[in-house]
């Protein structure tokens, strides 16, 4: 195998790890606001019903989250998932012998990865500003799924409007992939 191909293969390997990093996040980040939703019977955008929660379908004690610790420790998780596929990718631009393909993907692979940083916390500030206690996103390459405090634990039609207005400014996505749920 020669250099070149010894390269691409690393950097194609790296390139799939930091994608599987993320995706791994945003799976756990998305399985754990769902199971949220079914436990306080929430509406999720783009569903036709509504998510109930059933008896004896309770989470882990080390994954429930109340008031401010489940949004401090979600928003650390997703930075900690992102400032890890950025470390990687940095590390593949920076090779010695990365050709100038490798480098241009690496960079632009961080630079979409910036873009929804700013994305989400834009939203969180908005939601929050619109007088929401609590908010945090996960933004991904064609969804984006919305957590948001609110007084009572619920969001009505009203509230899901105002979010989704928000969201789809922010981003440019369509209201059927975006996702919004109350927590409590």
């Amino acid at each position: 195998m020669s250099g070149n191909a010894k390269r691409n293969l690393v950097v194609g390997t790296m390139a799939v790890l930091v994608c599987a990093a993320v995706g791994l996040n945003w799976k756990y980040s998305t399985q754990e606001a769902l199971q949220q939703a079914e436990e306080t019977g929430t509406k999720i955008l783009g569903e036709a019903t509504l998510v109930s929660g059933q008896e004896g379908t309770e989470l882990a004690e080390d994954t429930v989250y109340e008031g401010d610790d489940y949004f401090a420790s979600a928003r650390l998780t997703r930075q900690q998932a992102r400032d890890s596929a950025i470390s990687l990718l940095e590390d593949a631009a920076k090779q010695e012998d990365a050709d100038k393909e490798v480098a241009n993907q690496a960079s632009e692979s961080i630079q979409v990865l910036a873009s929804y940083t700013l994305k989400e916390a834009q939203i969180e500030n908005l939601v929050t500003a619109k007088g929401y206690t609590d908010c945090v996103a996960f933004m991904g390459d064609d969804s984006l799924s919305i957590v948001v405090s609110t007084a009572d634990g619920t969001l009505n039609s009203t509230d899901i409007a105002k979010i989704t207005d928000i969201a789809m400014t922010e981003t440019g996505y369509a209201a059927s992939a975006i996702r919004i749920m109350a927590s409590n």
